[in-house]
């Protein structure tokens, strides 16, 4: 395998979590007696450019299909957080009905329907049609396909309505040819147009131990240094940056063109950047001691799940997220022995199972039927929302539980 920026052949494993199936490939109770494919969840780092990354092993186009299950607009504190995003960049920015939002991976149209709300022009790009048809309901047209340099042509630059603003939240790092993607958003941007990406922060999956941020969708794990070395081989430039709270700790950049000199670069990326550095990220030492902290972990969560177990206690899951599934699968946990069942708010995931473990996945009312003793939160990032959501498994002594970045029971 060689580096998808620099084409460097990758020989330094940064961390081995054995095989997985598809996080996001819930199944269907006929599904159950059909074998499942497992792919590597080997992740490199390279030792030119320091971007960690995994292989296409499976095709982007078989993951992101008509059977997606992962919509947006069921985190009430992602869409909070898409709204203040919209109202933040109308009050910098000064977009207006002459403007064209594009967003990539737009998905429901969880947050180009604030521009919508606001008479601003959008377009939302997304390849899967289930999610593309929730987004055309609220009113943000959508091109249901992968973007590309291909495409921005076709679609943008050849229609000449070129981008005021691209929007990316976590989509960068789910493309297999990041080149290509990046070559893309120049083609469609005006001169004076700018991006934003949002993206997690390798810093904190190291720092953090977030191991189960990896998986088959996060083909690169994205730091500012290797960010500013893809954007700047496309002639776009990164002048500014926020250091955000989701997904356990994400970048927000904003680019524009080289050469376009309405925009100042802000102190804040140097700043960013000088701190990956001394921390040393553009040396293969800051890499090396990943696995034995995921082993670690995983330790942890087997001990515990079978100590508990042993008490008589009652276990279950929330949240069928993709990060959950790498952990579960990882651990080597299958059935319903140690976690009996997994509840998720959307009714995409409902009465479905999960890859690999064939956990049921049920509705919130189960939660009050069952009272469990210990409700482990898989998506960690929004362990507050849903603790307070939850609330009521006080009343029988419920309790919550987080395995990243260590073992945590609140």
């Amino acid at each position: 395998m060689n580096c998808r920026h620099c084409n460097t052949e990758l020989k330094n494993i940064f961390a081995d979590l054995a095989f997985s199936p598809i996080s996001n490939d819930m199944l269907k109770k006929n599904q159950l007696n059909v074998n499942e494919s497992y792919y590597p969840l080997k992740t490199f780092v390279c030792h030119n450019c320091y971007l960690v990354q995994l292989d296409e092993f499976k095709k982007a186009s078989d993951i992101f299909n008509n059977e997606y299950t992962y919509f947006s607009s069921f985190s009430k504190s992602w869409l909070k957080h898409a709204k203040d995003y919209v109202q933040m960049m109308m009050d910098r920015f000064s977009f207006d009905s002459d403007s064209l939002v594009v967003e990539i991976a737009s998905n429901d149209g969880y947050l180009l329907r604030n521009f919508v709300e606001n008479d601003i022009p959008v377009l939302g790009i997304d390849p899967t049609e289930n999610t593309a048809k929730e987004a055309e309901k609220l009113g943000v047209k959508t091109i249901v396909d992968f973007f590309s340099e291909d495409l921005a042509n076709v679609e943008l630059k050849d229609k000449k309505r070129l981008a005021d603003l691209i929007i990316g939240n976590n989509v960068l790092a789910h493309v297999p040819n990041i080149n290509d993607f990046v070559k893309g958003m120049k083609a469609g941007l005006k001169n004076d147009g700018i991006i934003t990406m949002e993206f997690p922060h390798l810093i904190k999956l190291i720092e953090e131990d977030q191991f189960d941020t990896i998986y088959h969708e996060h083909f690169s794990y994205l730091s500012l240094y290797s960010t500013m070395q893809i954007f700047e081989k496309h002639s776009l430039e990164i002048f500014d940056i926020e250091e955000i709270p989701t997904h356990g700790g994400s970048l927000r950049i904003f680019a524009k063109n080289i050469g376009d000199d309405t925009k100042e670069v802000s102190i804040r990326v140097q700043n960013v950047l000088n701190a990956e550095i001394e921390k040393g990220v553009n040396t293969l030492g800051y890499y090396k001691d990943f696995q034995d902290k995921v082993n670690k972990i995983k330790y942890d969560v087997m001990s515990f799940l079978i100590a508990e177990k042993r008490k008589g206690k009652k276990i279950i899951g929330y949240g069928a997220a993709a990060k959950g599934n790498t952990l579960i699968n990882y651990c080597g946990i299958k059935g319903t022995d140690l976690i009996e069942f997994v509840v998720d708010a959307s009714p995409y995931k409902q009465n479905k199972f999960l890859p690999g473990s064939h956990i049921p996945v049920l509705d919130q009312k189960s939660i009050e039927e069952y009272q469990p003793d210990y409700i482990i939160i898989l998506p960690w990032n929004i362990k507050n929302e849903v603790m307070k959501q939850l609330e009521y498994v006080k009343k029988w002594n419920g309790k919550f539980v987080i395995f990243i970045p260590e073992l945590k029971i609140f």
